[in-house]
């Protein structure tokens, strides 16, 4: 049986996880104490320390040298983890004492990239040049999920989705009004006026299931008396969309107006000349509810709204 976490958190060093990380590295104990400037003794014993700790076998010893069994790749992960942590928080800390702001970790959908964040993070940066900036494109479900894991400071999706959506602060910002887009090469690029029907036996991209823009991709053929297209592609990226589309002109794709926009004024695709009807809900700044923001963090929400 597994120690519970007080014991776990009682014997575990920051050094032994820096330990594990390198036994990852090298494969070889004698290397891994190198690197730490321990002995090879003194290596050995802090490993067997890490597995009492843990009450499991995290390692495989053979004559080839040490590999992690499965725990071991669990423990490795959240120790990297760990260590990326504690590099941030000395990363802020300094931002903070230097008046900068430390570092900020911020997700958005992808309507909200190009419609609300590179704007305000443009502006955040021109205030804050020693800023550090993470940031996450990803759904709304992930985006929460990694704000709820404290991975993020803030959000700017929706909280529809999530299961308690009372858990977060939520502060409306946009609308995200859809168009759909094919490559300049489609054989309706250049029309005056396109209909859902013109469209309803082309290959799509949409995105995937969980994400509320694939309802409403499918409710807008059942409301215009159409079936559903089958065999669609599913994405949530923009550059695999992008890149499907350059490489087939036949097929097309339902995304962010605002997106759609610069990717026109680039060349890579062209918004086709048909409204869609569907409306989406509004995203917002989401924050964990109770959570104390960052100096970072709160700097980021004024320059949102």
């Amino acid at each position: 049986m597994l120690p519970n976490v007080d014991s776990i958190v009682a014997r575990l060093r920051l050094k032994q996880l820096r330990l594990l990380i390198a036994l990852d590295e090298h494969g070889s104990l004698h290397r891994a104490a190198d690197q730490m400037a321990l002995t090879q003794p003194g290596a050995t014993k802090a490993l067997r320390e890490i597995e009492a700790t843990f009450g499991a076998t995290l390692f495989t010893r053979s004559q080839q040298g040490i590999q992690p069994n499965e725990l071991g790749r669990c423990v490795i992960r959240y120790a990297r983890l760990i260590h990326m942590d504690v590099a941030h928080l000395r990363e802020e800390m300094e931002g903070i004492l230097q008046g900068s702001g430390g570092r900020l970790a911020v997700g958005a959908i992808t309507g909200a990239v190009s419609g609300v964040l590179v704007d305000a993070l443009t502006r955040l940066r021109e205030r804050q040049p020693t800023l550090t900036v993470e940031v996450v494109e990803d759904t709304s479900a992930r985006l929460l999920a990694l704000l709820d894991q404290g991975r993020l400071d803030l959000a700017i999706c929706r909280t529809t989705v999530a299961q308690q959506p009372d858990h977060y602060d939520y502060v409306e910002l946009s609308d995200e009004p859809l168009a759909i887009v094919a490559s300049p090469l489609h054989r309706l690029a250049k029309a005056r006026k396109v209909k859902l029907a013109d469209l309803a036996k082309s290959r799509w991209i949409v995105y995937p299931s969980i994400m509320p823009l694939r309802g409403l991709f499918e409710r807008e053929f059942k409301e215009a008396g159409l079936s559903v297209p089958s065999h669609p592609i599913e994405t949530a990226s923009t550059i695999t969309t992008v890149l499907m589309l350059q490489r087939d002109p036949t097929l097309v794709s339902l995304m962010p107006r605002d997106m759609a926009a610069l990717l026109a004024d680039h060349g890579l695709a062209r918004p086709l000349a048909i409204e869609v009807r569907s409306r989406t809900e509004p995203y917002g700044i989401v924050t964990r509810r109770g959570s104390v923001l960052s100096p970072a963090a709160r700097l980021m929400i004024d320059e949102l709204t």
